[in-house]
């Protein structure tokens, strides 16, 4: 199931799963993402499942909506994608990772509505700031005990798969590994892990069925892996 994480300046405001088939954002309070801002405008922008595929969707805002840095009309979205509204941004977290980079959105000029608008150059350096910024803790997984390519992975990436699909940044061997088995999360005060769609995860022997903060020294099983997690030394 895939979620979004709600920001603002950087830090996370709202844990939001994409549960339904349409999920609204927008400043009026009968939206399912209320963002109480003047560069909002009242319905704003949606997500949409269309079977497996999820799309944002502009909705006659005033400021647009963007995803990674590029304003759209309607756009298929990956994990690790950061979608711009406002000055808010949601960050993606879903199983379904982008192979190839297109970006074959249509673009769309404005409609008038009560929002405040935003000026261009404070635009351009939202649009400059948004996912540009590295997190200040920098970390990774030693391989303790598993088949995979590499006994070190440094996780550089916003978010980083483990499994053995294409492209996944901990990619795991075998007939019967799982194509997603978790999802890292980096942040800018640190990483998380989230087990994929029911797989099991311990952590420091311990069953783990939902988000956990990962510390230095934290024993990750997960995958067919073990792995000992480690904050990098600058």
């Amino acid at each position: 199931m895939a979620e979004v994480l709600l920001k603002f300046k950087g830090a996370v405001v709202k844990e939001i799963p994409l549960e339904q088939d349409v999920i609204t954002i927008g400043r009026k309070p009968d939206n399912d993402i209320v963002i109480d801002n003047q560069a909002v405008s009242g319905h704003h922008a949606k997500f949409t499942h269309e079977g497996d595929t999820l799309y944002i969707e502009d909705t006659n805002s005033l400021n647009g909506t963007y995803v990674n840095g590029q304003k759209v009309f309607k756009s298929e979205i990956f994990n690790g994608d950061v979608v711009l509204v406002g000055i808010h941004t949601l960050e993606v977290i879903s199983e379904r990772n982008r192979e190839v980079d297109p970006r074959n959105a249509t673009l769309r000029g404005r409609s008038m509505d009560e929002t405040m608008v935003i000026a261009p150059q404070d635009q351009r350096n939202l649009l400059a700031s948004t996912g540009k910024t590295k997190p200040d803790v920098l970390g990774g997984f030693v391989v303790v005990n598993g088949s995979t390519e590499k006994r070190d992975y440094l996780l550089k990436e916003r978010v980083t798969t483990i499994g053995k699909e294409d492209g996944a940044g901990i990619h795991l061997k075998g007939f019967f590994a799982p194509k997603v088995a978790a999802l890292v999360n980096r942040r800018k005060e640190g990483y998380f892990i989230n087990p994929s769609g029911g797989k099991s995860m311990k952590i420091n022997g311990q069953d783990m069925t939902s988000r956990y903060d990962l510390k230095d020294g934290d024993l990750v099983e997960v995958g067919g892996l073990k792995m000992q997690f480690y904050i990098k030394e600058e």
